[in-house]
């Protein structure tokens, strides 16, 4: 089955697995990200898998502008019955360092864009008899860091929202689920000292399409991944 996918904020790293693997399961697929330069070259490459991509500029912090996205989408692959909410963002600070305009766009970005967006999504999918929502959460997700306030908060919310929308939606045929990414991401344009101790994006993507792929009698609510090393 074709499925229509939006990621939102989509960059080099897990964000561009995320939508090699769904593209590369036939998924028709929108990239959302503030910046078209990057979503445009991957669009072209993705153009080469079974699904097709959609390069989709979009300020997510903006109702306005993220509606326009969304409409984009559905005029070019029919109605959304995946979104990944991916973009995050914030100062890496603490309490007296930090602005509240920095404080204010991390709140923005993860908190509103995933509100915004789900909102949009969500729309859809009710009228569609379900889909899926996936929310990328953080260790921050689940225990704040240190010097890293605003990310915390950010991150916090976003998981609030998940597991409110996972109780709302469920019984609607809507599987919404939160992914704690509990340690680094191997970047995709450096080597690294022990690679081990990174998690492997393109593995990351594998367990956000199982996510999308599971029976309704079984729905993860939270999944954490993190990579083996030996204190595990």
């Amino acid at each position: 089955m074709t499925r229509t996918v939006v990621i939102a904020g989509v960059g080099s790293g897990l964000g561009a697995s995320i939508a090699r693997k769904f593209a590369s399961e036939g998924c028709d697929v929108g990239l959302f990200a503030r910046s078209g330069e990057f979503i445009e070259s991957l669009a072209d490459e993705l153009d080469e898998t079974p699904g097709d991509a959609l390069a989709v500029p979009t300020d997510i912090t903006d109702p306005e502008a993220v509606e326009a996205g969304f409409e984009t989408v559905r005029e070019a692959f029919g109605p959304v019955d995946v979104l990944v909410n991916h973009a995050s963002g914030g100062a890496w600070k603490g309490l007296q360092d930090l602005s509240t305009e920095e404080f204010d766009q991390a709140l923005a970005v993860g908190a509103r864009g995933g509100f915004l967006c789900s909102q949009e999504a969500v729309e859809d999918m009710l009228d569609e008899d379900g889909g899926t929502v996936i929310f990328t959460g953080a260790t921050s997700s689940v225990r704040g860091n240190d010097g890293a306030l605003a990310f915390s908060a950010g991150k916090f919310a976003v998981r609030g929202m998940a597991e409110s929308m996972a109780r709302d939606l469920g019984p609607e045929g809507i599987h919404v689920a939160h992914v704690v990414i509990d340690g680094g991401i191997r970047p995709p344009e450096r080597e690294v000292g022990s690679p081990e101790e990174y998690l492997d994006p393109d593995a990351i993507a594998e367990s956000y399409w199982h996510l999308v792929e599971q029976e309704r009698s079984a729905w993860t609510l939270e999944l954490d991944l993190r990579p083996h090393v030996e204190e595990f």
